[in-house]
Formats: C-alpha cells, structure tokens, sequence
C-alpha cells in the first residue's frame, strides 16, 4: 500500500483519530468515577476497547470525508454517559470531568511527541519512510497532531464541546439552564465550524484564526525531535 493511496491515507489518520478519542471518553468516565458517578462503569464504557465507544458518523463517516477534503481530522465518540447528580460537587467536579477528556489528549501528545524523539534517535536522525516501519511512523507523528487539535478544538467555549461543559459550570444557574439548551444543536455547531463556515467565510475561519495558532504552537513545543517543523 503506497503513501500516496487513498486507502493509506484514511488508516494514517483514522487508527489514530479512534485511540485518541476513545482514551478521551474514558478519561471522562474515570474522573466522573473519581467524584462518585459510577455510571460509565456499570455501563462497561471504561474500557479500551474501541467497538463500546464508536460512533458511525462520528468516528468513522466525518474523519473518513474531512481526509479525503483534506480538512482539519476531527471526530468524537459515543458520549461517555455522566450523571452530574451522583457527584459530590456537581457543577465543579462536571467542569473538571469535561476537562479531563482534552487533559488526557495533550498527555498522549507528549508521549507520542518523547516516542517520535526516540525513533528519529535510533534512525539517524530522520523517521522511517516505507514499509510498515514508514507506517507505523505516520500513524504516531498523526496520532500527536490530531491529540493536539482535538484538546484544543475541544476546549472551545460552546456546545458541545467540553469548554462549553466548563463554561456551564461556570454561569449562575438561570444562565446555565439556558447555556445548556445549546446542547441539542451540538452537529450543526460541529458541522457549520469545520465545513461550512471556512468555506463561505475563510477570514472568518474559526479553526485557522483560533485554533491554528495554538495548535501551531503547541506542535512546535512537542517538536522534540526537530522533524514536525
């Protein structure tokens, strides 16, 4: 399977795209059980195991056509179910659940970023290319970028994103109410600010002129190995 074919390029981002986010919904489910809310565990969603938590469209249709656009990798998982009320602390410890899930992506993308250091150590200086070394290469240097995106698209203060969850926790109760209605508009929100919007709007390109920079940087600081860029 060469580099350049279609299918290469769908598994280099997809197998990454799908650990990234299923660690991210754990991550959700652990800290929820850390406060108390059992429910992710009963439901035998704290597990590894990436057929409990795929989603369709989320994880497989919607990264499979931003690749093929060559669009910003973006996906998301079947929602980790969390019951604010079986928590000690509901408001605080939802804003500390949502913020897990990005928490757990930038961990991975330093793991990835010391393990790309060390491969480009043994290899002289420069990552493998061809082969299945090549790919397994591709699959990591992805693996760090699309954790790295994805902490932070997440971290966007609107529905549904995990901002949004910290910034409900964060609003007085009559506010909060209301903020949380914005929930159920959650696909279009996604869809309008990585499809629609940079299409009919560039200048007005959410990911390039908010995320971009901090996603840049952040790469930039992972950059270990002198080989991202």
């Amino acid at each position: 399977m060469s580099p350049n074919d279609t299918i290469y390029q769908i598994a280099i981002w997809l197998i990454p795209l799908v650990i990234a986010i299923v660690f991210h919904e754990v991550a959700h489910g652990y800290v929820a059980r850390l406060f108390g809310d059992h429910t992710a565990e009963r439901l035998g969603r704290l597990t590894l195991n990436p057929i409990r938590h795929v989603d369709p469209v989320g994880t497989l249709v919607v990264p499979m056509v931003l690749a093929l656009a060559h669009a910003p990798i973006f996906g998301w998982a079947k929602p980790v179910p969390v019951v604010a009320g079986r928590m000690r602390n509901p408001r605080r410890d939802m804003a500390l659940v949502a913020l897990a899930g990005p928490a757990s992506n930038f961990v991975m993308a330093t793991i990835a970023a010391l393990v790309i250091g060390i491969v480009v150590s043994w290899n002289g200086g420069a990552l493998p290319t061809g082969g299945v070394a090549g790919f397994v290469s591709d699959n990591l240097v992805n693996f760090l970028l699309i954790n790295v995106f994805l902490a932070i698209f997440n971290l966007l203060p609107v529905p549904p994103f995990d901002g949004g969850h910290v910034v409900e926790a964060l609003l007085p109760r009559p506010l909060a109410t209301e903020y949380a209605k914005l929930h159920r508009f959650a696909f279009p929100v996604m869809l309008f600010l990585l499809v629609v919007l940079p299409t009919i709007a560039p200048s007005a390109n959410i990911v390039a002129r908010v995320v971009g920079p901090i996603y840049y940087a952040i790469v930039r600081g992972l950059d270990f190995s002198g080989t991202l860029t």
